[in-house]
Order: C-alpha cells, then structure tokens, then sequence
C-alpha cells in the first residue's frame, strides 16, 4: 500500500521552504546584547540564524509532517522532488558559504559543514649525499 505524501507537490515543498524562510528572517529566539555610549545603554538586536536543512526538516516536522524519505528518495518514489529538494538544499548551502564569508555566521564551522577544507599536501625530500658527515647518523 502506497504511503500518502506529506507534501502533494513540488510547489508545495518549495512554499513550505519559503514559509521556513521567512520564519527564520523574522525569528526573535537569538539575540545580541550590547552596551553602548557613555552610560552603557543596554541595546538588542536580533540576529539572522543561518538556513539550515536540519531546521527545514524541524519546521516541516512540526507544520506537515516528515520530509526526510523527500530528499533521500527512498525507492525513488520521490523522483517529482528531486529538482526542489536539489534546490532547497544549494540554496541553504549559499546561504552558510556567504555569511560565513562576510563573517554573519562562524567561517570556521561554515567551512566543516560544507565539507569546505583547504589542504596542503607538503612532501620534503632530503639529498643525504649533500649532508655534511657530522650531521649523518652513526649506524
């Protein structure tokens, strides 16, 4: 027996991102406090939490219903999904790479979430023939 799905269609998936998306702009739950001026004026601010598919997947969770067999495609009974989901995840990605570019979110932790690493493959070679004799070792 087919399972019914959550999500009807492709759009509906691609506005339930849009509603998670706006939610997450709007979001008040992290704030930054600061003391400013001469007297130490408390000021908050409230600040952009990054996109992220584990909180798409929490939003969908709590608003329709569980998205994870829509991105893994489990049996590819899915496949209608793939562009959206495809989509929805490289523009979460963007979101992480430009804001820890421009220093809103940790570089360092945007880097291991998106398996962004800079490697440095260093080999050293050592000619023992141009090494002088008291620096060889004794055998």
């Amino acid at each position: 027996m087919a399972k019914h799905k959550y999500i009807e269609t492709p759009e509906r998936m691609l506005e339930l991102f849009n509603e998670y998306k706006e939610q997450n702009n709007n979001s008040k739950d992290w704030m930054k406090f600061q003391y400013v001026g001469k007297d130490g004026e408390r000021v908050t601010d409230p600040l952009k939490p990054p996109l992220t598919y584990e909180g798409f997947k929490i939003y969908c969770r709590n608003n329709v219903g569980d998205v994870h067999n829509y991105f893994e495609n489990t049996d590819e009974r899915y496949n209608e999904y793939k562009e959206v989901c495809r989509a929805i995840k490289e523009e979460i990605r963007n979101d992480q790479i430009v804001g820890g570019m421009l220093n809103f979110y940790n570089p360092s932790i945007t880097q291991r979430l998106n398996s962004l690493t800079e490697n440095t493959n260093m080999n050293t070679t050592l000619d023992i023939s141009k090494v002088p004799e008291w620096m060889k070792p004794k055998d």
